[in-house]
C-alpha cells in the first residue's frame, strides 16, 4: 500500500461534492471568514467544454457514442447522457452497485456535478411537506418548518435567479422570481379551462434559468439542450457561480481527481477526509476542523457508512425515496394551427400543475399526499414522414399537429425497508466499497400514479384536446434522480442521523445537508429545498465556528 502523502495545511472545513449544495457550502463558509477545502471526486470543467450550440451532424456518431452502450449501461438511459457530454457520468464499469430491486443510480464525477445537466425546475416546499405526518399520521415530521426555511430560500432565489410567476398557493409557496417564460396558447387554454372546471392551476414552470441578465450572467437565448452545459451562464451551475465566488475569497482550495473513500476520526470527532486520487490512484489525505457531506444523497451515505460512523441506531441507510414519474397523458389541440411560429422554439422550460390532491381531507381513492404535473403544449411534426426533397418537405409540413401533454410527478412515502447498504466484497475502481440498494414502489405511490394519469386525462378533455390517451409506464426507482433520504434529520438520536441544522448527533463536527438529510420526498423537485436547507446550516456552522474558534 502506498504511502498517504503527509498533509500540512489543516483547513476549517472541509466540503466533499461541488454540486449544487457543496458550491452553495464553499460561498457560504469561505465567505464567513473559514478556510476551506473543496473536493471533488471528477476533473475540472470549462465553457470549451460545453457544446450545446453544436448541431448533431457536427457529432462523429450524430449525439450518440458507443462509449455510453459500452461503459455506462446505466447512465446512457438518462435523456441528458449522450455523446455530447457523457464523459460527465460515471462509468458503470468503475462505479459499480448492487441492485436486490431495480434501481437506476445515475451519477456525474466532475467539477458542478449534476448542477451541470440538471433539468432545473424549482419549487419551495410549505409546511404540507415539511409536517406531513401531522396532516395524515404517517412518517414523521421535519424538525424544520418552511418559516426556518424562508430567509433561505430568499437568499437562494435571490442569486440563482428563479423566473416563475406567482401564484398564491399554499401548496406551492411563491418563490422571489424573474419575469416569467410565456406560456403557448395551447398552455394558455389549458390554463383556463382547468381553473373553470376544476379550480386547479397551470403556471409556467419554476426554473432556475435568467430571463433577465444578473450578477454577470445572461439571459437566456432559448437554445434548447441546456443539459450539454450553458456558455452564457444563463441557468445556475455550481462551477460558474458558487465555486466561482468561493475561489475568489482566497480562502477555498479545490482539488479536483479527489475519490474521497471514507472520514478520518479521531477522539470521537472528525479529523480528516481520505481520498483516493483518481488518476494516480494514489491515496490522500485532506485534515480539517469540519466535515461536510455535499457529495449527493447515496455518496454521502456511503462516506459515512464507510468510516464506520453515525450507523449505532439503525437509521443510516433506511428511507431512500425517490420520486414515481413517467405517466400521465397526451392529446392533441385541433383548435390551433400547428405552424412553426405558433409556439415558443426550444423554450427550456415547461408548464406545471401544482398538487391538489389531499390538500384539506386525509386521503383520496385510498392513498396519501399528492403529486403535480409538468408538461408543455406545442406544434409537433412527423420527421420521419416519408419522401425526399420536396416531397418530404411537404409531407412534414402536412403531418404537422398541435401537442398537449402533463405528466405526474409523485411523492414517495418513507419506508423503512427502502435502504441502502455497503457492500465490502465489491469495491469500485479505487477500492472503495460500493453501495447495495433495495427500494421499491408501495401501493400508496402505485394509487397516487394511477390517480395522476386518470387526472390527467380529465384536465386535457376538459381544455378541448383530442386524441387523448394515457401515457407511461411507471419510473424504475432512482430513475427520476431525485433520490433522498438515508440520513434523516430528527430531534431523536435514536431515530434519526443529523439534528435539525444537518450536524451528525454521533460525530458533531460532521454535516450532512444534501438530500441524505430528507425527511419526506414530497411531490416538488428537491434541488431548491436542498439548497437553502445547506445554506442554512452553514450559517450555523459560521456562527458556532466563531464562538469556539
Amino acid at each position: 500500500m502506498p504511502q498517504i502523502a503527509p498533509q500540512q495545511t489543516v483547513y476549517d472545513a472541509i466540503v466533499v461534492g461541488s454540486g449544487a449544495t457543496g458550491g452553495w457550502a464553499a460561498k457560504k463558509l469561505t465567505e464567513g471568514g473559514l478556510k476551506v477545502a473543496l473536493l471533488e471526486a471528477g476533473p475540472k470543467v470549462s465553457q470549451s467544454d460545453f457544446n450545446e450550440h453544436k448541431q448533431p451532424w457536427q457529432m462523429p456518431f450524430l449525439g450518440m457514442s458507443p462509449k455510453v452502450v459500452q461503459d455506462r449501461p446505466i447512465q446512457g438511459q438518462c435523456y441528458a447522457c449522450t455523446e455530447y457530454n457523457y464523459k460527465w457520468f460515471v462509468s458503470d464499469v468503475e462505479n459499480p452497485y448492487a441492485q436486490e430491486k431495480p434501481f437506476h443510480w445515475i451519477r456525474m464525477r466532475v467539477l458542478g456535478g449534476r448542477s451541470l445537466s440538471w433539468g432545473r425546475q424549482s419549487y419551495r416546499h410549505g409546511d404540507i411537506d415539511f409536517k406531513a405526518a401531522s396532516r395524515d399520521g404517517y412518517g414523521d415530521n421535519w424538525p424544520i418548518s418552511y418559516q426556518d426555511l424562508v430567509p433561505y430560500y430568499e437568499e437562494v432565489e435571490r442569486y440563482v435567479g428563479i423566473s416563475g410567476m406567482a401564484e398564491n398557493l399554499s401548496q406551492l409557496p411563491d418563490s422571489i422570481f424573474q419575469p416569467p417564460m410565456d406560456m403557448t396558447c395551447g398552455e394558455l387554454a389549458l390554463r383556463k379551462a382547468v381553473k373553470a372546471k376544476f379550480n386547479r392551476v397551470v403556471t409556467i414552470g419554476r426554473t432556475a434559468i435568467l430571463t433577465r441578465a444578473m450578477n454577470g450572467r445572461q439571459a437566456c437565448h432559448f437554445c434548447g439542450p441546456c443539459e450539454r452545459g450553458c456558455t452564457t451562464n444563463s441557468y445556475f451551475s455550481s462551477p460558474f457561480t458558487t465555486v466561482a465566488d468561493a475561489l475568489k475569497t482566497g480562502r477555498c482550495t479545490l482539488i479536483t481527481d479527489a475519490v474521497a473513500s471514507h472520514i478520518v476520526t479521531k477522539d470521537g470527532k472528525a479529523s480528516a477526509v481520505a481520498y483516493i486520487d483518481r488518476v494516480t490512484r494514489q491515496p490522500r489525505e485532506v485534515h480539517a476542523k469540519i466535515v461536510v457531506l455535499c457529495a449527493s444523497t447515496l455518496e454521502s451515505t456511503r462516506l459515512l457508512m464507510n468510516s464506520q460512523i453515525c450507523g449505532d441506531n439503525d437509521a443510516l441507510g433506511r428511507y431512500v425515496m425517490d420520486h414515481i414519474y413517467q405517466g400521465g397523458a397526451a392529446g392533441v389541440m385541433p383548435a390551433l394551427e400547428a405552424k412553426p411560429w405558433a409556439g415558443i422554439p426550444r423554450r427550456p422550460n415547461g408548464i406545471y400543475i401544482p398538487r391538489f390532491r389531499n390538500l384539506r381531507q386525509k386521503e383520496t381513492n385510498g392513498f396519501i399526499r399528492g403529486y403535480g404535473y409538468q408538461g408543455g403544449s406545442s406544434p409537433s411534426f412527423h420527421f420521419a414522414a416519408p419522401g425526399f426533397g420536396a416531397q418530404y418537405k411537404a409531407a412534414v409540413r402536412d403531418s404537422a399537429y398541435f401537442g398537449i401533454n402533463i405528466s405526474l410527478w409523485g411523492e414517495c412515502l418513507a419506508r423503512k425497508e427502502n435502504r441502502v447498504e455497503l457492500d465490502r466484497e465489491r469495491v469500485d475502481a479505487w477500492g472503495v466499497p460500493t453501495l447495495k440498494v433495495c427500494a421499491d414502489w408501495s401501493e400508496n405511490e402505485k394509487k397516487l400514479w394511477q390517480d395522476g394519469r386518470e387526472q390527467a386525462v380529465e384536465m386535457l378533455k376538459a381544455a378541448a384536446a383530442a386524441d387523448v390517451r394515457m401515457t407511461g409506464q411507471h419510473s424504475i426507482p432512482g430513475f427520476c434522480i431525485h433520490e433522498v433520504g438515508t440520513a434523516r434529520m430528527g430531534t431523536d438520536r435514536r431515530t434519526s442521523v443529523v439534528n435539525k441544522y444537518c450536524q451528525a448527533h454521533d460525530v458533531p463536527n460532521v454535516f450532512v445537508t444534501d438530500g441524505a438529510c430528507w425527511v419526506s420526498s414530497g411531490c416538488q423537485n428537491p434541488t431548491l429545498t436542498m439548497m437553502a436547507i445547506t445554506v442554512r446550516a452553514c450559517d450555523y456552522i459560521v456562527r458556532e465556528y466563531a464562538k469556539n474558534a
